[in-house]
């Protein structure tokens, strides 16, 4: 019997979770935390934006056209099927343009998304939090299609880049997430530069409501309680696998760039990533979260109600890997039983 499962057996339920509080505080206080947010983070104990396993529900009387719709739900209805992502993989050509099943999707998320204005309170002390440590540029990856992180920063007053610059129609330029603000002050020394601000950096990795792309004007954000232009392509994936080549496009390409940088590339890439409310279910960012766990500086703190055993066999097993959900925890490979609160986006946004 190995020295984990004596240490294991030895170590009560309370015992686990004390030392599982204490692990993740330690991990929140390292340098260079990035973090990664996914459904789970907008849910909102059901007041927010619906989870993906709900979506279809939500959306499909959303979708005008009958026909599409119904051979969505064929799909869905098949056995084996897992969801809207294969249902749609199943619809999916294969060809270089999107089919109409797709586009119908986004569109339908959209309307269902624009009207919806969940409470900030959570995320805006998520993003305050966020801001006032002392590491500049905390960036936060983002799954989601909601603006709930854009619209609690402008609540809460916090700066923000999420690449776009403008204001009706904001336009996509990369290069803002290597802008810096500063302030030249007089000193005993002479004219001093003094970096006065320190904006969170939010990457939409599958777009965003608002975001669309014009032939005439390139990539553009509108607001979010708005629709897009006519004539112009909304710039949100669907859940499904045509996700891992559409990010080989603008302003997915730019986005990916920085997140698999920030995981490994970067001359001075995360140590930590904190991923919350994400059941890593999408292969294409599993792979790039997979690929830095070959560092030995770098561990994933996985938060979220529950993971299916596929996920859980493939996460807890590894050596720097912190799994918290409602009924099985893991620290560094060595499982105990869940914990009631600590997977919340609610409770962490109190304690990162």
């Amino acid at each position: 019997m190995n020295r984990a499962v004596r240490r294991k057996e030895r170590m009560s339920t309370m015992e686990f979770r004390t030392l599982l509080e204490s692990k993740v505080a330690e991990q929140f206080q390292s340098q260079r935390v990035g973090y990664l947010l996914g459904a789970g983070s907008s849910c909102l104990n059901g007041n927010g934006y619906p989870l993906a396993f709900e979506l279809w529900d939500k959306i499909k009387d959303y979708i005008s056209d009958a026909a599409k719709r119904d051979e969505i739900q064929a799909k869905l209805d098949l056995p084996g099927t897992k969801g809207l992502e294969h249902a749609l993989d199943l619809l999916d050509g294969g060809g270089p343009a999107e089919g109409d099943h797709r586009h119908l999707v986004a569109k339908a998320i959209a309307d269902l998304f624009l009207p919806l204005a969940p409470p900030l309170d959570d995320h805006v002390q998520f993003v305050r939090r966020l801001a006032a440590k002392s590491v500049p540029h905390v960036k936060v990856f983002n799954l989601n299609y909601d603006p709930l992180i854009e619209r609690a920063a402008e609540h809460g007053k916090v700066r923000l880049y999420d690449g776009f610059a403008g204001h009706e129609h904001a336009y996509f330029d990369a290069a803002t997430f290597e802008e810096r603000i500063f302030r030249i002050r007089g000193t005993h020394r002479g004219r001093q530069p003094d970096e006065t601000a320190m904006p969170l950096h939010l990457l939409k990795l599958h777009g965003s409501v608002g975001w669309y792309y014009c032939d005439s004007n390139g990539v553009r954000r509108c607001g979010f309680g708005i629709q897009i232009p006519e004539h112009t392509k909304r710039l949100m994936i669907p859940p499904q696998r045509r996700k891992a080549d559409d990010t080989m496009t603008q302003p997915y390409q730019a986005l990916w760039s920085a997140f698999r940088g920030a995981l490994g590339q970067d001359q001075n890439p995360l140590h930590r990533l904190a991923c919350i409310g994400y059941g890593f279910a999408d292969e294409h960012v599993n792979t790039v979260i997979e690929s830095a766990l070959a560092r030995t500086d770098f561990t994933v703190l996985i938060f979220t109600k529950v993971l299916s055993d596929e996920a859980w066999n493939r996460w807890s097993a590894k050596n720097n890997v912190i799994i918290v959900t409602e009924d099985r925890c893991a620290i560094k490979s060595e499982v105990g039983a869940g914990h009631p609160d600590l997977w919340k986006f609610e409770h962490l946004s109190q304690r990162i």
